[in-house]
């Protein structure tokens, strides 16, 4: 019989995992038959997020010379780097054009289809679109992979989940807003992603409360506005009539950082540096084990800090009060917080110049305005020096902390489990909105429809309303008969609404603290309680603890996904290799 492999997920980590499968496989499998089950409801490619099928109106918040699902000699992998066209090279854009969604999705059907191009002879696809409901199976035996709609199970030699964003159960402070929105005729629209939000109910010209403030708040912005028939002139916005008014905040109360709006020019920081491959092994290694911030943060922070001054001090000399080689041997010689800030205070007069990412961490942190209308205009001054700084390329030492990040970020993939709080800061600092977003949240809070409340916003549902506060404006409340929280899920075993990954957690799979998959970072097996992987179950993505910042990349950033698909690819081919052989030799 042929050997089978199932993918769970369609979308650009499927894709990704193919596109690797055939790389790999005339090494690794050679011309014998396989038959590949993609199981998506979405199409191949895009899957549900990248779907071509949704607004043309939304963007995606990376310059398209910035996004490909290629690797590239950056990538430390074993299999071969194949190398293809970026977003902006296959579409004929411009570099710097922040394309649409739908965009994308056709790219990602393109890189779909070329990996299935790419493939042996002897391989089959088969794409199935449903849902997968649970799989079952001895850890030695085939695994049977039930689908919703179908009586009879896939069988499979191997099962790979590459299941992407995932629905979740209400916790239970979302659970009460949503017993009390029913009870007294509101609306709670929880954690979603927003392109397949109904809207319809934040009705025109009212109120309607908003926690969140990164990317599904944009969605949000774009969808309530541009969506319901306003439009731009130049920094003015012009309304349909038919828009809410929306009150945002989030615990920063600001939005995430504006992306860079300029190209790197000179010497990029020599990445990593203070944060690599060998304290990574230092810190596996620990029979206590290791604590983020403990142990990790202060590497972390080493590092960004590092990035930040090479680039300070290559590309803009005149601004520090050192040579570089001075301050890079006194750098690396500093012990502890304390003696690093002493040093750069010694070598960088402007505290401008100098990196505080506690400060960057929480930019309202001990503000208090007077008035609702102060911190209006407060915050649309922050936001305009963000814009500003952002595409200032005299302030570049901003790309070398990217950079840095991206470094980080793809350490810290190995470390496995270290909480929440790393990659919501990555996020807001590295994948924050286009500058042309936040433009236009200035001429939407300019022309009334978009109010900010402030940081640590709190909601309350009390008196037949949702109220929210902050105490960045104290005494100022605002009232609501709608509450979105724009945000995605959570993507936690527990609270994950489809049923495949519960019943794999009840079948042994363990779940971190947070509640996500336990899996081994090198190459996705998915662990039990003992640590002991599966032999026949991997899975990649967001919802495991080996999460990266995306299924696809800025080029030549080492891709993260990129070394994992890899690897897993060659896990499983060589399992496949090793299972038809002894197979032909019974």
């Amino acid at each position: 019989m042929r050997p089978q492999l199932v993918i769970v997920g369609a979308g650009p980590r499927g894709t990704g995992l193919l596109e690797r499968i055939a790389a790999n496989a005339p090494e690794l499998y050679g011309d014998s038959g396989l038959d590949i089950h993609l199981v998506d409801p979405h199409p191949p490619g895009g899957g549900r997020i990248w779907r071509q099928a949704q607004s043309p109106l939304l963007w995606m918040n990376s310059h398209a010379e910035d996004v490909t699902m290629f690797t590239d000699d950056t990538v430390t992998m074993d299999g071969p780097v194949r190398a293809g066209p970026t977003l902006h090279e296959w579409a004929g854009l411009a570099g710097s054009t922040f394309a649409d969604r739908q965009l994308q999705g056709r790219y990602l059907r393109w890189v779909y289809e070329r990996a299935l191009a790419e493939l042996p002879e002897g391989v089959t696809v088969h794409h199935h679109a449903r849902r997968a409901l649970r799989v079952s199976g001895p850890r030695e035996g085939r695994q049977q992979v039930w689908l919703e709609g179908r009586p009879r199970p896939l069988l499979a030699d191997l099962v790979v989940l590459a299941l992407g964003h995932l629905d979740a159960e209400l916790d239970e402070e979302q659970g009460e807003l949503a017993a009390y929105a029913r009870a007294h005729k509101l609306t709670h629209l929880p954690p979603d992603f927003t392109a397949d939000t109904d809207l319809t109910p934040l009705r025109p010209g009212e109120p309607v409360l908003v926690r969140g403030f990164g990317l599904a708040f944009v969605d949000l912005m774009v969808l309530l506005t541009e969506g319901r028939g306003g439009r731009y002139e130049g920094d003015t916005y012009v309304p349909s009539g038919r828009e809410p008014v929306l009150y945002v905040g989030s615990r920063r109360g600001v939005p995430y950082h504006s992306k860079i709006g300029y190209d790197w020019t000179g010497d990029r920081p020599p990445l990593p540096r203070f944060f690599g491959p060998a304290e990574v092994e230092r810190l596996l290694a620990r029979p206590d084990g290791f604590d983020f911030r403990r142990d990790v943060w202060p590497l972390v922070e080493k590092e960004l800090g590092f990035a930040h001054y090479h680039r300070l001090f290559t590309a803009h000399p005149g601004r520090a009060a050192m040579a570089w080689a001075d301050f890079e041997e006194k750098y690396a010689a500093a012990a502890g917080h304390d003696e690093l800030r002493a040093l750069v205070a010694a070598a960088v007069p402007d505290p401008a110049d100098r990196l505080d990412l506690t400060a960057l961490d929480h930019p309202l942190e001990g503000a208090r305005y007077a008035s609702h209308e102060a911190f209006q205009e407060g915050l649309r001054a922050y936001v305009e020096g963000d814009l500003k700084r952002r595409h200032d390329p005299s302030h570049s030492a901003d790309l070398g902390v990217f950079l840095g990040l991206l470094s980080v970020y793809g350490q810290i993939v190995r470390l496995g489990n270290v909480g929440s709080w790393w990659h919501g800061f990555f996020s807001y600092l590295a994948s924050g909105p286009p500058g042309p977003r936040l433009r236009q949240m200035l001429a939407l809070s300019r022309a009334g429809l978009l109010r900010f409340v402030g940081a640590g916003m709190t909601v309350r549902a009390e008196d037949g309303v949702f109220r929210a506060t902050s105490p960045t404006v104290p005494g100022f409340s605002v009232e609501a008969r709608a509450l979105v929280e724009a945000r995605l899920p959570e993507p936690t075993v527990g609270r994950a609404r489809d049923s495949l990954l519960r019943d794999l957690h009840a079948d042994g799979a363990a779940e971190t603290p947070e509640g996500l998959l336990r899996v081994d970072p090198e190459d996705g097996r998915v662990l039990d309680a003992a640590g002991r992987p599966h032999p026949r179950r991997f899975a990649l993505g967001p919802y495991t603890n080996a999460r990266t910042p995306g299924a696809f990349t800025r080029p030549r950033t080492g891709g993260p996904a990129f070394r994992q698909n890899d690897a897993t690819a060659r896990a499983v081919l060589g399992f496949l290799s090793a299972s038809l052989e002894k197979e032909l030799t019974r």
